[in-house]
């Protein structure tokens, strides 16, 4: 029914083909600076003038031999400059030979420069066409716009029925040539699909390998939270089900086996690391703009994609701002939410936030290569395989074993730690522990009541009490 009734509203308007067709060329520019938009016999006035334009060459050159036949003068010439115009140049020695009516402009050491009536008024025409002509060609656009205005609701009802089945016929042909499959739009909250693709990471694999993955987000699970690998293929996940979901509700088959969307209202995003120099703004400080945005603006209708957060500052400040910020997610926005992390600490928010689970990213490590797997995986993630990732970067072999020993002490001074109170973190501007103490022994002073000695005395109490040797 969509099609006859979008058949109909496209229906020929023969007057205004018609009209169109006589007054537009059909390699018409886009804009109308330069001209080039009017076809030519559609106004007489402006065939001349662009006659004149274009075809000033053969008139000179008709001119020139017209004059040399009358005069008999072979070496005359038909010239220009900038000073003098359009003029005929005719030898001194053949002068005499020259015909009343021509008129000196000018005299050189070995010739005659003369003016005649024609040549003239072709000077004063040919100077002036080419604006003449852009200007007429201006008019006549107006004038055409004018004479197509009652047409206007006509040729704008075609127009949208015309992009609409543009739409419509390259969905079709997706559809088709990318064996996508449509999907079910419901009332309910959820975004369930099943075997979901990435359509454009699947095109770009020669081998026909792309591994497809579902989700299931409703009101028992609307965040996961998504560990595994760099490079394990977390990031395509995301977009691929987002991506699935924007297509859903434009009314685009999706690349999937099947899908079930629900009303989504908005999708917002975190992903990438990038600095704003212009605007004065770091990488960490653009991240944490993004997520304020999603943090204000996103409802429980929404669909989040957070790609990792946190990752501009120190270890523990960015695990707290991730921690705090999938928290608040969770248990005050409640949208369908992707969270990915390196933190491997953010997975036990699962165990105590509602409608809260992990998956990963499977991988696993053969004769110390990681191998990608890139299937969903209920769980947390059990590490990054960060060395081994730098490794098939290029990283140095040595720098690699560097990292690996680093690693090896480090995860092994944590392990220690984590069986003692962690130490409290000093903060920046917090007075140091005799700090009351000396800045009430400050406040008490009478500089101008002091002798010298009592005052030299007095530094070296302060001095002590900073220091942490006074005894009393």
């Amino acid at each position: 029914p969509r099609l006859r009734a979008l058949a109909a509203e496209a229906a020929p308007l023969p007057s205004v083909e018609t009209l169109l067709r006589q007054a537009l060329r059909d390699d018409a520019a886009a804009t109308l600076r330069e001209g080039g938009v009017i076809r030519g016999g559609y106004d007489v006035t402006f065939d001349e003038l662009c006659r004149q334009r274009d075809h000033s060459g053969e008139f000179l050159a008709e001119l020139e031999e017209r004059e040399r036949k009358q005069t008999g003068i072979k070496a005359l010439r038909i010239e220009y400059n900038r000073v003098h115009g359009y003029f005929l140049e005719v030898p001194r020695s053949q002068a005499g030979a020259v015909p009343e009516h021509y008129s000196r402009r000018q005299t050189l050491k070995n010739a005659e420069r003369y003016i005649i009536p024609e040549l003239k008024d072709f000077e004063d025409q040919i100077l002036g066409a080419t604006d003449k002509a852009l200007a007429r060609e201006r008019w006549l656009y107006e004038d055409l716009l004018e004479r197509l205005a009652p047409s206007l609701a006509d040729m704008q009802r075609c127009a949208r029925a015309l992009a609409e089945l543009d739409v419509l016929g390259s969905y079709a042909d997706r559809a088709v040539a990318l064996e996508l499959t449509q999907p079910e739009l419901v009332e309910r909250p959820c975004i369930e699909i099943k075997g979901g693709r990435h359509p454009l990471v699947e095109a770009s694999l020669t081998d026909n390998t792309f591994i497809a993955n579902d989700v299931a987000l409703d009101d028992d699970t609307r965040m996961l939270l998504v560990t595994g690998p760099n490079m394990g293929g977390k990031s395509t996940y995301m977009r691929q089900i987002a991506l699935t979901t924007l297509l859903a509700h434009t009314g685009c088959f999706v690349p999937a086996l099947g899908a079930r969307i629900g009303p989504i209202d908005r999708i917002f995003t975190r992903i990438g690391a990038g600095d704003d120099l212009a605007g004065g703004r770091s990488t960490f400080m653009v991240e944490m703009t993004e997520m304020a945005h999603i943090l204000r603006n996103a409802t429980p209708h929404s669909l989040v994609l957070v790609d990792e957060i946190g990752r501009g500052t120190s270890t523990y400040d960015g695990l707290a701002l991730a921690w705090a910020c999938a928290d608040a997610l969770a248990t005050q926005v409640g949208a369908f939410t992707l969270f990915s992390t390196h933190y491997f600490e953010l997975t036990s928010l699962a165990e105590r936030l509602r409608a809260t689970a992990n998956v990963h990213l499977d991988a696993t490590e053969h004769a110390g290569e990681v191998v990608f797997l890139y299937a969903v995986r209920p769980g947390p993630a059990s590490q990054s395989y960060g060395l081994q990732v730098a490794r098939l970067a290029g990283i140095p072999d040595p720098v690699v074993a560097v990292a690996r020993a680093k690693l090896e002490t480090l995860e092994r001074q944590y392990a220690e730690a984590m069986q003692l109170d962690p130490p409290a973190q000093m903060q920046l501007f917090e007075p140091r522990p005799r700090g009351a103490d000396l800045i009430a022994r400050l406040g008490a002073l009478q500089p101008d009541a002091m002798t010298p000695r009592e005052a030299l005395q007095a530094i070296y109490e302060l001095k002590a009490l900073a220091s942490g040797d006074d005894d009393r």
